[in-house]
């Protein structure tokens, strides 16, 4: 009995323990949401929304300008990412004996562990001194770089999920490979490879070394990919950092809107890993 009892103590010190680590390793990231929100919601309103910034010592403007800018370069990001991460993904899956799968397998992880700032030279080197200037086209490609990892990841470890029955059905009923691929494979693992993508978006939301280097920010309102484009990182680091008070005030406004959003693809990709999971 006495064993029992020192296993149960043992057992509710351990539980309780535990959930009190959990707590504190918690209690950082509801005191920075919390400070975040309460320096930025009073800030925001239509104006504020709708309005582009204004010039130095004039008081109001906004951020349309910076959020229009970050919609064009998650688009180019996404549209560029996206498929070959999908493709790259079904590869690794469908062929992990392949040389190449074996080489995307350990690109995947060296490129996951390179810090932001190196992707942006990267893209400052590759894309920018060739073009000649900066661009939100430039600055979508080097964010796109930044995705893959997450798309290619979470593709191929959904597909691996599947069961082979399901291949092995459509391949009874006479359907080719591509079709299969196609009709049968990828919709059914649908949800985790939409996961990776809101899990890459999330990730490069935030990002502000990378346009450093490759979109450089715009004080006026652009939709010329081809052009220099404000972002909502770029525009908080730089009204962060100025000396004037009406600009900081901005600068936690667009924090509070960048933090909704990037907690909003978050939670909606919890969900839909939490159904995934239950379907398989």
């Amino acid at each position: 009995m006495k064993n029992i009892e020192k296993r149960k103590l043992k057992n509710s010190v351990f539980k309780y323990s535990t959930v009190a680590i959990a707590i504190l390793a918690l209690l950082p990231l509801f005191f920075i949401i919390f400070y975040v929100f309460r320096k930025g919601l009073p800030v925001i309103n239509w104006e504020f929304l709708t309005s582009v910034p204004k010039s130095i010592g004039e008081s109001g403007g906004g951020i349309l300008n910076a959020m229009v800018g970050t919609l064009m370069l998650v688009i180019i990001a996404s549209a560029i990412a996206v498929p070959i991460g999908i493709f790259a993904g079904v590869l690794i899956s469908e062929h992990p004996d392949n040389i190449i799968s074996k080489m995307l397998n350990l690109s995947v992880e060296i490129l996951q562990g390179i810090p932001s700032i190196v992707i942006g030279l990267i893209g400052y080197i590759w894309i920018v001194r060739q073009m000649g200037h900066f661009s939100a086209l430039s600055g979508g490609i080097t964010l796109s770089i930044m995705m893959l990892p997450m798309i290619i990841k979470h593709t191929k470890e959904t597909l691996e999920l599947i069961p082979d029955t399901l291949k092995e059905s459509a391949y009874a009923l006479g359907i080719p490979y591509y079709n299969t691929l196609l009709k049968v494979i990828l919709p059914s693992g649908l949800s985790g490879i939409f996961t990776g993508i809101l899990l890459g978006l999330a990730r490069i939301a935030g990002e502000t070394a990378p346009l450093l280097f490759t979109a450089f920010g715009n004080s006026y309102l652009n939709v010329d990919i081809l052009k220099p484009v404000a972002a909502l990182p770029l525009l908080i680091y730089n009204y962060a950092t100025s000396p004037y008070q009406e600009w900081h005030k901005i600068s936690w406004g667009a924090s509070c809107i960048l933090v909704i959003f990037v907690l909003t693809l978050n939670i909606i990709s919890r969900l839909v890993i939490k159904k995934w999971k239950i379907k398989y």
